[in-house]
């Protein structure tokens, strides 16, 4: 069996069972069917557009009177079953720079990277596979971030290489989680080798990060609303989580996010990292904090009391869910001899909500974001407290 990636592919590993790389630029790259959608291929190709139901979509997508299917958040994951030798996808990347990459995951084995162009083109994701049914996923790895220049990626449909057959979806999992948090979150500079922290789309991985690990170890559909320097009250950017989180596009101010269409069993946040590091200088981000405190620093009560309603706003949407409130692993868990965990303590008891936890990770005593190994033991200290306290 063989599956080859095509057209600006960087190849991680093709056999089952290996670690996959963490330094993808060091493998060689494959430039392919350059005219993109001008492709012919032969009259037997089975298409599949992107509003077909067959196509199974897992994340914060718009569809409904569009051209495409807008992937947004990182997390994002597009599902798609058949019968046949291989298939390709129709992507095109709407990033001014700093493009997005998506895992290409088939038969359930993560087979590659692939960098997406701003020139709608198709990409083989396999080819050459036995003539059994087949699963090909795409996993979106990078997050939409203004200051990084990074936006959306749209999907146009699906190509069956030769004959073949489009097959139902699966059923999707029965457990679902989601998580709102920063670049901690998003998994920035998780797989980063060159100790500068580069917010490259390149060194980006939410499929490492924690929150995905953490969803797949408990087999749970996964949701993740997550932007680097975004705050709960204040930050890098110039929006805060009580203004991003229902959104569908995180650029878009205006349309809505609906929540029926994706209750989860468990909502984890994971925030006050930013408002730590703007609140300590304001000189970081001025406008912001004389926007949101008129340049006053503000109590500690005043803190719990809007994290509390953020948590109130979660508990609208979720009645429910269980909610678990966490920091770290960067300082801020630790800054100022714990601040912020005890106002996330503080704000949390102070719900008398049975179902809202909080939960802190260790501080990991290393310089900038956290890598993939420190993910891992994010997400197995997360496992271990859901496994101990929530029934799900």
């Amino acid at each position: 069996m063989k599956y080859s990636i095509n057209l600006v592919l960087i190849v991680l590993f093709f056999a089952c069972g290996k670690t996959i790389p963490s330094d993808p630029k060091k493998d060689p790259i494959v430039v392919e069917e350059k005219d993109g959608d001008q492709d012919t291929g032969s009259p037997q190709e089975v298409v599949v557009s992107f509003d077909d139901p067959k196509i199974q979509y897992e994340g914060r997508v718009e569809i409904e009177g569009k051209d495409g299917a807008y992937l947004y958040w990182s997390g994002t994951a597009v599902r798609l079953n058949f019968q046949g030798k291989g298939v390709r996808v129709s992507l095109q990347d709407f990033s001014p720079n700093n493009e997005n990459y998506f895992y290409v995951i088939v038969d359930g084995q993560v087979q590659g990277k692939i960098k997406v162009d701003r020139v709608r083109r198709f990409y083989t994701l396999a080819e050459n596979l036995n003539e059994g049914t087949h699963r090909v996923e795409l996993f979106k790895i990078n997050h939409m971030n203004a200051g990084y220049g990074r936006s959306y990626t749209k999907l146009f449909g699906f190509k069956l290489i030769g004959e073949g057959k489009i097959l139902d979806p699966s059923p999707l999992k029965q457990r679902k989680i989601e998580f709102y948090g920063n670049s901690i979150t998003c998994g920035r500079s998780n797989e980063d080798d060159t100790d500068t922290d580069s917010p490259a789309s390149i060194y980006e991985n939410n499929y490492l990060a924690y929150g995905a690990i953490t969803a797949r170890h408990f087999n749970a559909q996964y949701h993740c609303i997550a932007m680097s320097g975004i705050g709960l009250s204040i930050g890098y950017t110039n929006i805060i989580m009580p203004e991003l989180y229902d959104r569908i596009n995180p650029f878009d101010e205006i349309k809505k996010w609906d929540f029926t269409q994706y209750i989860p069993d468990i909502v984890v946040v994971n925030l006050f990292q930013n408002d730590a590091s703007v609140l300590n200088t304001p000189s970081y981000n001025p406008s912001e904090f004389q926007k949101r405190y008129g340049g006053v620093q503000p109590t500690d009560q005043q803190l719990v009391v809007k994290y509390q309603k953020f948590l109130a706003e979660i508990r609208t949407k979720y009645p429910d869910a269980h909610i678990v409130c966490t920091l770290g692993s960067m300082n801020a868990v630790v800054f100022q001899g714990g601040r912020y965990t005890q106002i996330i303590s503080d704000a949390v008891a102070g719900l008398f909500d049975e179902k809202i936890y909080t939960h802190f990770f260790s501080y990991k005593n290393t310089p900038r974001h956290p890598n993939v190994a420190e993910h891992q033991e994010m997400a197995n200290s997360l496992i271990a407290f859901i496994t101990d306290n929530i029934d799900w």
